[in-house]
């Protein structure tokens, strides 16, 4: 089985948290489950975790860059 790219997790993680964040997923999926009065710590949780997504992802994106370049600048 291929494992999973670090540019693929961090663009999964985050539309995933940017989707939780900025749409009324979580509030409507935690009030039919009963767990209303957790909604107040959401933002706690998914801030950070969006910040960390997106850091993952331009970490990948940066490294991707640099080993297709081969890192070598030998111009002659």
């Amino acid at each position: 089985m291929k494992k999973p790219s670090l540019l693929t997790t961090g663009v999964v993680g985050t539309v995933l948290v940017a989707l939780c964040c900025f749409t009324p997923v979580l509030v409507v999926l935690f009030a039919t489950v009963g767990l209303s009065a957790w909604l107040g710590y959401l933002d706690y949780v998914l801030f950070p975790a969006l910040a960390i997504f997106i850091g993952l992802t331009i970490y990948a994106l940066y490294r991707r860059n640099t080993s297709r370049s081969g890192g070598c600048n030998d111009d002659s």
